[in-house]
């Protein structure tokens, strides 16, 4: 059987090798790495622009929207916060637009960190731009410290991974009010939304924490079932 077409979004900017500094395409390889060990094929998608959405969508099996620097408050007409890092509005822009796609087409979609942002966004969603301000303290955004979240037990994302999942996912923003057709389906102690579904889709899960990095992770099983 071949191997389902599996692309990843990635960064567009500058990086350093050798005596070299130029704009390259950047992707962690725990992307790739995660989609080859669940027997996809792993595609990085440069965010150039939007002239080659539709191709992509029509040949592609699935789509990773990775995770990544803040989505930017001008996505959903939020306020900025100068304590959230400058956004990076080429590749918002070629993210919301490839995750409406997909969703329209049914494409296989996990939403990854900032991804399970640009999902909600993309679907006429908000963020909370700086999480700590609603809660009162840091406990979200505190890197290594592990947090047991209560998924549903009848989403795709429960029937994945259980009712149950101890995760390490620090982040500064989050989702604030849901975007059209997305449920919750995942909720840390506090009641901060951790993952997502698109209703009567095929499979349009986003997670806040990072299942790439787990070498045994059945979220991308799952994910790359939906794609075959």
């Amino acid at each position: 059987m071949s191997r389902p077409l599996i692309g990843i979004t990635a960064y567009f900017e500058a990086a350093r090798w050798s005596d070299w500094v130029r704009e390259a395409v950047l992707s962690p390889p725990s992307y790739a790495k995660a989609v080859d060990r669940a027997g996809g094929a792993p595609v990085v998608l440069p965010p150039l622009g939007l002239h080659a959405i539709d191709d992509y969508v029509r040949g592609l099996r699935g789509v990773v929207l990775a995770g990544g620097v803040e989505v930017d408050a001008s996505a959903y007409n939020g306020e900025r916060d100068d304590r959230v890092p400058e956004g990076q509005q080429h590749r918002d822009r070629f993210e919301l637009a490839l995750a409406r796609a997909a969703v329209k087409a049914d494409v296989p979609i996990l939403a990854i960190a900032r991804g399970m942002h640009v999902l909600n966004v993309a679907q006429g969603g908000t963020l909370i731009p700086w999480l700590p301000d609603v809660l009162g303290n840091h406990r979200h955004a505190e890197p290594g410290t592990p947090h047991t979240l209560q998924v549903s037990v009848s989403s795709k994302l429960g029937k994945a991974i259980g009712d149950r999942v101890e995760v390490v996912a620090p982040h500064h923003q989050s989702v604030r009010r849901l975007g059209a057709g997305l449920l919750a389906v995942a909720w840390a102690d506090d009641q901060i939304v951790e993952g997502v579904e698109v209703q009567g889709h095929r499979f349009g899960v986003g997670v806040q924490w990072h299942p790439e990095r787990d070498l045994e992770d059945r979220l991308f099983d799952a994910f790359m079932e939906a794609a075959r």
